[in-house]
């Protein structure tokens, strides 16, 4: 018995130990706490209440609000008026004798003074006011769990900071802050957008690898048939002349092409007679195909071409020049967005010189340039391809001249009349393919002219080589398969 009334007497001391342990744990904690122990994170600095000290002065202690929000001010002594010095930034008023209450209005800073029942300062401190991120806070908490980002307020601005799994986490987060400062109006007198200073840290960010095919087929059909005359009769001072070749030539690049079936010349007359049959069918193919790697948010760019010389200014004698560049340019800004889709602004342009449009001034001609060119915003997934842009052009022209009357007699009125036909047809076709890459070991990349080497001159003379061919390392060797293959099944 005794031995059961000591453990039951031991139980309860250590029983009586706990408590008083617990105890002594919640007294120090809410000694702490009034203490000034500091408020949890949630809090963002935004005290609910503060007590003033009498003859406390303004910088001693800067007050922070929560704009929108208001703190209880308890005050030691009797207060009668209260003077604020920013009245637009923060609204000060006494509530009883030793209580007032201060409300943030806009962004800023602000001084309050008290005085007491005689007229006397009892107390001065300053007030800042700043946007209040807690709910900001829940909001990127709540819509992106995976990532460890922290809005503060500073100055009427929202400073973002932590880490994101995505570039495209990180600017939802910049979004939503330009939002809230957009509806709180805590930017003041700034744009929303420039309010915020964004210093999210990107973790292992990504690359991504544009490519970019141009491809157009261009065909063109040109025929010609007819017969061309011209002369000139002249008697005295009385002549005419007669000529059915085509003012307005469609083929313009052709037209003094022909073949001459006769004529004849006497004194001041002279007729001649030209047949002009061509058929011309050409077909233009053009493909680029330009690739380029940038980080996810870096702009990144890239030229294959040249420049030509452009006349701008004539000064003594001398003639200034301006270059400007014509080949297969890419331009584009990658950012890679949840689950590996890449969001693309890209600009892209093939340009070459054309003798269409050119332009002759003082003896110098000056080309023109023949471009297609396509910019836009595109969102697709990593090795998916999009159609950026297309284009389909049809051109038909025809012309018939001849000599009027003539030309309209059957059969033999073909003599008198010629015929110009052209048809071209272009089509032009733009893919866009991004690529989420990583880097790999150079031993797995191969260049174009790892393998090249030149042929000696006997193999250049009698073989016909260009270069020496040789086996490529790892190929599989060719062979053959003879008897039954495929799956047996018992």
């Amino acid at each position: 018995m005794r031995s059961d009334g000591g453990t039951a007497n031991g139980k309860e001391k250590a029983m009586t130990g706990r408590w008083l342990a617990v105890m002594l744990l919640a007294g120090q904690v809410a000694f702490g706490a009034l203490l000034g122990a500091p408020a949890p994170a949630v809090a963002q600095g935004f005290p609910k209440s503060v007590s003033i000290a009498s003859g406390e002065r303004a910088g001693e202690r800067i007050l922070r609000v929560g704009l929108g929000r208001s703190v209880v001010v308890d005050v030691a002594e009797d207060v009668a008026d209260v003077l604020v010095s920013e009245p637009e930034i923060a609204n000060a008023t006494v509530r009883s004798r030793n209580r007032i209450y201060v409300v943030g209005s806009k962004a800023g800073q602000a001084s309050v003074v008290l005085f007491g029942t005689t007229g006397r300062e009892i107390a001065s401190f300053s007030v800042r006011v700043e946007p209040d991120t807690s709910d900001l806070n829940a909001i990127i908490r709540k819509l992106m769990p995976n990532t460890d980002i922290r809005a503060d307020s500073l100055n009427g601005s929202v400073v973002l900071t932590g880490t994101a799994q995505s570039t495209g986490d990180a600017q939802k987060a910049a979004d939503l802050a330009a939002r809230f400062l957009a509806q709180s109006g805590g930017s003041g007198s700034q744009d929303s957008s420039t309010a915020v200073l964004n210093m999210i840290t990107v973790g292992g960010k990504d690359q991504i690898q544009l490519k970019v095919t141009v491809a157009e087929v261009d065909r063109s059909v040109i025929k010609q048939l007819g017969v061309t005359m011209s002369g000139t009769l002249s008697s005295g001072s009385f002549g005419f002349g007669i000529a059915n070749a085509a003012s307005f030539p469609v083929n313009t690049g052709i037209t003094s092409q022909g073949n001459l079936l006769g004529g004849f010349s006497s004194g001041g007359s002279s007729f001649s007679a030209q047949l002009r049959a061509l058929q011309r069918d050409g077909v233009i193919r053009t493909l680029a195909e330009p690739t380029l790697t940038a980080i996810s948010g870096e702009n990144a760019s890239f030229i294959a071409g040249g420049e030509f010389p452009i006349p701008v200014s004539y000064d003594n004698d001398k003639i200034g020049v301006e270059f400007k560049q014509f080949g297969v340019g890419l331009d584009f800004t990658p950012v890679v967005l949840n689950e590996g889709n890449v969001s693309l602004r890209i600009k892209t342009e093939v340009s070459e010189l054309s003798d269409e449009g050119a332009v002759t001034t003082g003896g110098i001609t000056i080309p023109a340039i023949k471009v297609r060119r396509a910019e836009s915003t595109v969102e697709l997934p990593s090795g998916g391809t999009l159609v950026m842009a297309g284009l389909l052009k049809e051109s038909y022209r025809q012309t018939l001249s001849g000599v009027p009357g003539l030309m309209q007699i059957p059969v033999l009125g073909a003599l008198f009349k010629s015929r110009d036909f052209l048809r071209q047809q272009t089509e032009l076709v733009v893919f866009v393919t991004p690529y989420v890459v990583k880097p790999v070991a150079q031993s797995a990349l191969a260049r174009p002219d790892s393998n090249f080497a030149p042929a000696s001159d006997g193999e250049t003379i009698f073989f016909n080589q260009l270069n020496r061919v040789f086996n490529t390392a790892g190929a599989p060797v060719p062979g053959s398969y003879q008897g039954q293959v495929g799956f047996i099944y018992e």
